[in-house]
């Protein structure tokens, strides 16, 4: 798993042994917590198989849902770096394989790996930009044309071919609600609106975005407006 995984791309063996004996591994059905917010345990997690969500709640009891993490993917480095307390709550999308590393280690790993440290950077900067870019979607937009947006990332992610991508299983209406800040009764009337436009259609458990390209040309449109 350590091999497959982009972030140790390239270390020697003997590093990859080092890590793996300082790293747990837990499996956690789905629909359980991993982490929790205000925790002060500062590791850093990552994905063997499954998914997790980060979430938080607000003041009203809505569910605010900042990314899922799949298999591959890492969590909790924020803590880990820092060595505040957890902002967010993570929990698993699918029955997963989780994998822990200890803050010592992980900040041993990124004083000795110049190449692990550059990759967390990046991965940083990425996540500064994706919150900015959601930042200006819900101060700007509509509705409409967050859950567009949301829609044309999903689409990208589970990728493209010719012009159409596949989300299998269909994203949960309340999943997407949570994701753009608002109710899952708008959203269901958002994709019942795209559906007859013929950018959406269902395909078993799937769902279909049948036109990609004017989708994105409706986000693009109202990110230029």
């Amino acid at each position: 798993m350590l091999r497959r995984m982009p972030l140790f791309d390239g270390l020697s063996d003997e590093r990859l042994a080092w890590i793996a004996g300082r790293c747990t591994w837990r499996t956690v059905p789905a629909g359980r917590h991993v982490v929790s917010r205000h925790e002060d345990e500062g590791g850093v997690y990552f994905i063997a198989a499954g998914s997790v969500r980060a979430t938080m709640y607000a003041a009203s009891g809505r569910q605010v849902t900042f990314r899922d993490v799949g298999e591959g993917e890492l969590f909790g480095d924020l803590a880990a770096l820092d060595g505040r307390p957890r902002s967010v709550d993570v929990a698993t999308l699918a029955d997963s394989v989780v994998v822990h590393l200890d803050r010592t280690g992980f900040l041993t790993l990124l004083d000795e790996e110049p190449a692990v440290s550059r990759r967390i950077l990046l991965r940083l900067v990425d996540l500064v930009r994706q919150l900015s870019e959601r930042v200006i979607e819900l101060s700007t937009t509509s509705v409409p044309h967050r859950v567009h947006a949301e829609l044309l990332r999903l689409a990208r992610d589970a990728g493209v071919t010719g012009n159409e991508a596949t989300l299998d299983p269909a994203p949960r209406h309340a999943d997407l609600a949570a994701q753009v800040s608002t109710n899952r009764e708008q959203v269901t009337r958002e994709l019942s609106a795209l559906t007859r436009q013929g950018l959406l259609r269902k395909s078993g458990k799937a769902l279909v975005v049948a036109d990609v390209e004017r989708l994105a040309g409706l986000v693009e449109a109202a990110r230029g407006s």
